[in-house]
């Protein structure tokens, strides 16, 4: 059978009902079908919570970040009562799009006919309305978006039924508590779009078996197979830990940190929020990944990260994130040529998922996070 003939939720179906012991790779067309990245925006991405980035970076009134889920733009900002909130970025009016990027502003000013909102979305004026005898501003609010902020991230979900960020990571937080996630700072952010699909992305950073071949001109000869750790992971996220030594000192916890013991000051956690939230913690700094799909061969990705506030005193501390940084956009450079290689792999007739390694535990668990919301999607729209 042809490869666009294949139902690729069926053939995902097919692929996670086997065991780890005997698990492959998921099948090309849960990668490359129109037909799949529908089941995925209206399931996924349309019913769980994504994440904008950092609540630091939204810190002062009037700061705002943008997105579009699934389609639909969205715009989060601090009010002026210092209120996170989130609304649709669709001008009410002729339904431009609002704001774009990410900034600060004392208002919210259409860039079409310049009707204008207060920052808690509802309509501040409308030059040149009050001909229209039925025209009333105070009829006029931009629809609230449930927004959520967790250990200092920021997510929003287009589902109002959703379980709260809170509950749904209670167990990722609890693990990682000695790093006290809600005091790092966000240093740099920028967004990217690669040729690849968002789940080779997403798995490229859920295990760590490629580091010594892809990132051999960068962190490959630091990364031992023996040392990592990549437990099954739990409906909601997956992890895997990696030791560091102390040649990278601000990845290991700082001498003022009395959260972290033993092994625990020097150990990074990889953590994979689902659906597309992907978090290197380290003692001293993180860095992030936030993706969402465009289109089956192209990702865009929110990236950032920053340092540990347990660092925010000493006085080589930035350097040394900025000689990190550097590194980290070498990795950037080596990943992208790893993952766009394997999307047009994914395209090739010849294409067929080999077996799993024990290092890609993760991968298993995120193909069994995606056909069990597939699922309770389909399975939530029936009548």
């Amino acid at each position: 059978m042809a490869k666009d003939q294949i139902d690729p939720v069926e053939a995902l179906r097919q692929n996670t009902a086997q065991p780890f012991e005997s698990a492959r790779a998921m099948p090309p067309e849960v990668y490359t079908s129109d037909a799949f990245l529908s089941a995925e925006l209206d399931h996924i991405f349309r019913r769980d919570w994504y994440c904008i980035g950092r609540a630091d970076a939204l810190a002062n009134p009037g700061d705002y970040a943008t997105c579009e889920l699934a389609g639909q733009p969205i715009v989060v900002l601090r009010d002026r009562d210092g209120t996170l909130r989130a609304m649709s970025n669709v001008c009410l009016h002729r339904m431009s799009t609002l704001l774009h990027g990410r900034g600060n502003t004392r208002a919210i000013v259409c860039p079409y006919h310049a009707w204008t909102y207060n920052l808690d979305g509802s309509l501040r004026g409308a030059p040149a309305m009050s001909l229209n005898k039925s025209f009333c501003k105070e009829d006029y609010a931009l629809p609230a978006i449930r927004c959520e902020e967790w250990l200092g991230w920021v997510f929003v979900t287009l589902n109002p039924e959703a379980q709260p960020v809170a509950e749904k990571l209670q167990q990722v937080a609890a693990m990682v508590a000695g790093y006290d996630m809600t005091n790092y700072t966000e240093a740099f952010y920028e967004e990217h779009v690669w040729d690849t699909n968002w789940k080779v992305l997403a798995e490229n950073f859920m295990e760590s078996y490629h580091l010594p071949v892809c990132h051999a001109g960068t962190i490959g000869g630091l990364s031992k197979l023996e040392d990592m750790v990549c437990p099954p992971g739990l409906p909601a996220f997956n992890y895997h830990t990696i030791l560091k030594d102390d040649a990278l000192r601000i990845a290991m916890a700082h001498p003022s940190n009395d959260r972290l013991h033993g092994v625990e000051r020097r150990t990074t956690f990889l953590l994979a929020l689902y659906p597309s939230l992907l978090i290197t913690l380290t003692p001293g700094y993180f860095w992030y990944l936030s993706l969402h799909p465009r289109g089956p061969g192209q990702v865009h990705i929110r990236f950032g990260g920053g340092m540990s506030d347990d660092y925010a005193g000493d006085a080589d501390a930035q350097q040394n994130f900025s000689d990190l940084k550097e590194l980290l956009d070498r990795v950037n450079i080596e990943d992208r040529g790893c993952t766009e290689k394997v999307y047009r792999g994914l395209c090739s007739d010849a294409a067929a998922p080999g077996h799993l390694s024990h290092l890609e535990r993760p991968n298993y668990d995120f193909a069994q996070y995606l056909m069990a919301m597939i699922e309770a999607g389909r399975a939530a729209a029936r009548p």
